[in-house]
């Protein structure tokens, strides 16, 4: 008795109905039961006789019926190896012949531009398309369907996709996949009927989607995505919605495409409504008898228009607030009473508070390379305590601004059959923490001059730094090794160790033959008061050479002949720093202070040196910020000796005053040398604008800048009308190897013998 039959696996519901058709055909076609005494595999070439013996539902000395055999054919085609499988039955043995599928042994694509291969090699191999993997026809023609359609959301609509199989010896396959991709279709115009409060121009500004420009070949915002025009609709409907249209709707979206599928035209037809003014804001429901406070959380003015940011932005901080209390699931309902008459809203705010919960587990997720403790010990919200919202705000911040990740969130979950508890999961997507900084000038003096430097913020997923710095320019070299241990003990108290080797000579116009030597070292230990406060104190010490030679500066030259060649010191370091900025690598809003004092009382040199920090950052609409820095530093000689003129301030340049030549403002020495000063003032002025097309991207921004400042020497006056200004723009892009910034400008107030340098970029400077 033979049974067989070959079926598309992929449609196994007629699989089973025709082998049941096949074994209930008739007694002619039936077997009866009896006995296995033997089994036998026939037409195995790759597969193991184990695999097809662990798929069959009997074994030697069962019996053998019509149902098994029809189990048995279902098992073996469910495994996706076989092509076709028979059952011959001879005598008390059955014999169990199978032809295997095809091994696909390679995927090739020509013509592929579009897509990233390895990519699309791993998804393909994801849906079983790869090689060493069964070949099955009826996958590849799915594959090819996909294709097309991420060719589809992709604008590319005239794109053809051709699969070659190509067999190959010892039952194996080539597969090839041939794309003519062909030009992307452009939007050719985009139009939005229906509005007459604001003009067609200014709800087209809102659109991410937008007509081919300039830079639409980097934005690639003139390609048609359905996700995209649904984000703009959305954008479109919430600018009426904050400006009183509370019954804006979108009544229609056409998107349609030119014969030579070149050319998109979309057309929106919005029906506006007409605007609400608020009259009224109540409080219903549980508001845990705290009704005042949360009252005064109300954004919602009344005698104005209505506002959707306003209702959201309540409904937020009263969640926000019960969620302080412990109330992880309150609910916050904001329901208007509209009168069409009089064009007004009243809005009824309805809270039910739930059930006050505690935490019972924080769980992490994503980290591939930061470990577990790094991100728990910037949490403040403890397992096995109650439910706090701000807490777990703050702890949310706190990871996001070791800098280690690219998105941080923390999400609730209710844990089954305890009401009264919930998990909480930290979901992490980790960024490249390597940082390679270059900076590169050019002068007349100096040519090209190149500094450098490799760091490593979160090293071995530890969370320590660890930094090389290197600067090659002919007058300022320097190398120093860092590394800093955020949590050198418990309790947050950080280290850091500062090794360095530095030689300068200051630009001198009649020569260069002296030289500055500094090696050195310190250690630093940085103590949490708060969780914005940081208090810093430490000790170095270092030996700094002046070396004989002509044309030395008269400033070196007089302490030098004064105090000696050589001088020790130890200086003692104090400071404090407070951090409230949202990012430390793209602040947008937020405050950053620090203040520091170097304090040198035993040793060759006496001094005492601080400098002081202010920046402010703040947001301007949802696409703009403007920030601000300020930075004094003030040096003075102790006892009867002068300020060390090697332990000057510099200005100028990046992180300075830009447009000016790097490390050029001060002190002039009537030799030709700039030789810093013991007074700086630096202020910067920096308003950022996304690149045209990029939406809200932080990471890539142009920004225009003002900057003013100077140097002093120890006994002369800080005026104003000594200060040095510059004017321009810049681009500034969070890069894979750490924050860059290109500027040029012109100066605003310069004196002729300053030295003007008027473009200039670096990676890893933040003003």
């Amino acid at each position: 008795m033979l049974v067989s039959f070959e079926v598309n696996p992929l449609r196994p519901l007629a699989a089973v109905a025709a082998v049941l058709a096949c074994t209930a055909a008739g007694p002619a076609r039936a077997v009866e039961p009896f006995v296995v005494k033997d089994i036998r595999v026939e037409g195995l070439s790759r597969t193991d006789a184990g695999t097809v013996f662990a798929a069959l539902p009997f074994r030697i000395g069962d019996t053998y019926n019509d149902d098994k055999a029809a189990s048995a054919l279902r098992s073996l085609f469910a495994t996706g190896l076989f092509k076709d499988v028979r059952i011959d039955i001879e005598g008390q043995v059955v014999v169990v012949i199978v032809e295997e599928r095809p091994v696909v042994q390679s995927v090739t694509f020509v013509g592929l531009k579009e897509f990233d291969k390895d990519q699309l090699l791993k998804s393909l191999k994801d849906a079983g398309i790869g090689e060493g993997l069964p070949f099955d026809k009826a996958l590849i023609d799915r594959a090819e369907q996909e294709i097309k359609r991420q060719y589809l959301s992709r604008s590319l609509y005239g794109a053809e996709v051709v699969t070659t199989v190509t067999p190959v010896q010892r039952n194996r396959v080539n597969v090839t996949f041939t794309m003519t991709e062909g030009d992307a279709a452009r939007i050719a115009e985009i139009r939005v009927l229906g509005s007459r409060a604001f003009s067609e121009s200014t709800l087209l500004g809102l659109m991410d989607l937008t007509t081919s420009g300039w830079l639409t070949w980097y934005t690639k915002n003139d390609r048609y995505s359905r996700a995209k025009l649904n984000a703009d609709l959305e954008t479109i409907r919430s600018y009426y919605l904050n400006r009183g249209y509370l019954e804006f709707a979108v009544e229609s979206t056409q998107v349609t495409i030119s014969p030579d599928k070149q050319d998109i035209t979309i057309t929106i037809t919005v029906n506006e409504g007409q605007p609400y003014v608020v009259t009224s804001v109540k409080l219903e429901g549980n508001y845990l008898g705290k009704d005042a406070e949360f009252r005064d959380l109300v954004s919602i003015k009344p005698g104005q228009p209505y506002r959707a940011l306003d209702v959201t932005d309540t409904t937020k901080a009263f969640t926000d607030r019960f969620g302080i209390y412990g109330y992880a699931f309150a609910r916050v309902d904001a329901a208007p009473q509209i009168d069409r008459t009089t064009a007004q809203v009243a809005i009824t705010l309805h809270a039910e508070p739930q059930r006050r919960v505690y935490v019972r587990r924080v769980d992490v997720s994503g980290n591939t390379r930061t470990r577990d403790e790094v991100i728990r010990r910037e949490f403040r919200q403890f397992e096995s305590s109650w439910y706090d919202g701000q807490k777990i705000k703050l702890s949310r911040d706190r990871v996001e601004r070791l800098g280690y990740f690219k998105e941080v969130s923390v999400d609730t979950n209710e844990v089954p059959g305890s009401p009264d508890q919930v998990d909480l999961t930290v979901n992490v997507t980790e960024r490249p923490t390597g940082n390679l900084s270059l900076g590169v000038s050019f002068s007349s003096t100096e040519k090209l001059a190149l500094s450098a430097s490799i760091r490593q913020d979160n090293i071995f997923g530890s969370g320590n730094y660890v930094g090389l710095d290197v600067n090659t320019s002919r007058y300022q070299r320097a190398l120093m090794i860092s590394t800093v241990d955020p949590y050198f003990t418990l309790d947050g108290v950080s280290r850091a160790i500062d090794l360095y080797y530095r030689t300068s000579r200051p630009y001198n116009s009649l020569g260069d033959q002296y030289q500055l030597v500094t090696p050195g070292g310190a250690i630093r230990f940085g103590v949490p008061f708060s969780e914005v406060d940081t208090v810093f104190f430490g000790v170095g010490a270092e030996r700094t050479e002046i070396k004989a030679a002509t044309s030395l500066p008269n400033a070196y030259f007089i302490y030098r002949d004064l105090y000696g060649p050589n001088s020790n010191a130890f200086p003692l370091t104090i400071g404090w720093a407070r951090d409230e900025r949202d990012s430390v690598i793209a602040p947008t809003t937020g405050r950053y202070q620090r203040v520091n004092f170097e304090y040198s009382g035993i040793g060759d040199v006496r001094y005492l040196r601080s400098n002081f920090q202010f920046q402010q950052y703040v947001p301007l609409g949802t696409k703009f910020s403007i920030g601000f820095n300020a930075e004094l530093g003030l040096g003075k000689g102790l006892g009867s000796r002068p300020y060390p003129v090697f332990k000057n301030f510099y200005g100028g340049g990046l992180g300075s005053v830009r447009v000016f030549e790097q490390n050029s403002l001060g002190v002039i020495d009537p030799t030709g040398a700039y030789i810093g000063g013991a007074k700086k003032l630096n202020l910067n002025t920096e308003l950022y604008v996304p690149v045209p097309g990029t939406g809200n991207d932080k990471s890539l921004r142009l920004f225009a800048f003002v900057d003013a400042g100077n140097v002093w020497s120890e006994n002369e006056p800080m005026r104003a009308g000594d200060l040095r200004s510059s004017a321009g723009v810049g681009l500034s892009w969070v890069s894979p190897v750490g924050p860059l910034k290109l500027s040029i400008g012109r100066p605003l107030r310069s004196k002729p013998t300053d030295r003007i340098q008027r473009f200039q970029f670096q990676i890893g400077t933040a003003f």
